[in-house]
């Protein structure tokens, strides 16, 4: 047998042309992906096998010559994770972020993947995964949308218009041609963000004649049946809604950090679903923070109230219901056209891992991508 060692490199012009940005497609892989996350076939870093990852941040004040200094979103972050079913696929996501790149005109984070044999570890692929993570992490919402909407949505908001909203919205675009007014809410009605949303929908989606850049989130979010929240801010300074501005049969999707200004509302009044539980239970093993006199202090994420739910024993486990479990039919979606729904949607290792072998596959078909050589033969083995 030869012991030669070949892999694929795509370029991000290569995952393009590989259909990266193919989002019906997406929608679908994901779909597909998290099914296979219910029965339990895969695998993630962590003691219990959910973890978000690995990250690497720097001291406020280092004390070595050369050592990076902390600051906004600087950070180096590893995601591996092992996807079975039709995948059977090991894989990893690497990236650096720093919010002055944009200064540079770069992204904020610069993002790698590597696809690996899960028998040998060789690798396969070594891709751009900016465009990558982009899809992977709207498509997820878009799953949820498909599955949890009322039917025929018409008017969808978007709380934070940056990039995963953006990939969001394709989703939801992908799966409804009942969508025809659009509300925006970034941290003013005149934000540059906020009118790159608005340019984007009109170049991309002129079939939508209502686009609404909102001043404030009660504005946004009244009358949506679809609310797609993915707001990067600093700590506890996240959207907060009200109970009233929530209309009957309101499908909420939280991909950032947002709170209820009645905490009783989303015990008694929501239907709780999230992506992956145990995730959760993770997150609240790492990122839990309480105040001086012992309070816990509020995080942002739904899917750590439902699991701080569970434990102060507000509500039973079996309250909260993860997606999969209604892909597979083991649990119902929408039960009334009245129920608001909350759902938890994270990013996890395994989503790269599943959209990075679907362009893979098709960068392999269609001849895509530069080969490289790892070694003709080891020099050490």
């Amino acid at each position: 047998m030869s012991a030669k060692i070949d892999f694929l490199y795509l370029s991000e012009p290569d995952m393009i042309k590989a259909g990266v940005k193919d989002m019906g497609k997406c929608v679908e892989v994901m779909e597909d992906m998290m099914v296979t996350l219910k029965k339990g076939d895969y695998v993630m870093g962590g003691e219990n096998h959910n973890s978000h990852g690995c990250m690497v941040t720097f001291p406020d004040n280092p004390e070595f010559e050369g050592m990076p200094k902390n600051g906004e979103d600087r950070r180096f972050m590893a995601m591996p994770a092992y996807l079975g079913g039709s995948f059977q696929m090991a894989g990893m996501k690497w990236y650096g972020s720093n919010i002055e790149n944009k200064k540079k005109g770069l992204p904020r984070s610069i993002l790698m993947a590597t696809l690996n044999d899960v028998e040998t570890g060789q690798p396969l692929a070594y891709m751009s995964a900016n465009l990558l993570s982009a899809m992977r992490t709207g498509a997820v919402p878009g799953v949820v949308a498909k599955h949890l909407s009322v039917k025929n949505p018409k008017v969808l908001t978007l709380l934070g218009p940056g990039v995963v909203n953006k990939t969001c919205l394709m989703a939801y675009m992908s799966q409804f041609d009942s969508i025809d007014t659009i509300k925006i809410k970034g941290s003013s009605a005149a934000s540059a963000t906020a009118k790159e949303m608005e340019r984007f929908i009109k170049e991309k989606y002129p079939q939508v004649s209502h686009i609404v850049l909102c001043g404030t989130d009660e504005e946004a979010v009244k009358d949506a049946d679809i609310i797609s929240e993915a707001t990067s801010v600093e700590k506890r300074r996240w959207p907060v809604l009200k109970p009233e501005w929530i209309k009957p049969g309101c499908l909420i999707i939280s991909s950032g950090t947002m709170d209820f200004s009645d905490y009783d509302f989303m015990v008694k009044d929501i239907r709780k679903i999230v992506d992956n539980y145990p995730m959760y239970e993770e997150y609240i093993e790492i990122y839990e923070e309480w105040d001086e006199n012992g309070k816990r202090l509020s995080s942002g994420i739904p899917g750590m109230y439902y699991v701080n739910m569970v434990d102060d024993g507000k509500i039973d486990r079996s309250e909260v219901t993860e997606l999969g479990e209604i892909l597979l039919g083991e649990k119902k979606g929408r039960k009334s056209d009245d129920e608001i729904i909350m759902v938890s949607v994270g990013g996890m290792p395994i989503l790269d891992v599943g959209w990075g072998y679907e362009c893979y596959c098709k960068a392999k078909e269609k001849g895509i991508g530069t080969t490289l050589n790892l070694w003709e033969k080891p020099y050490l083995y």
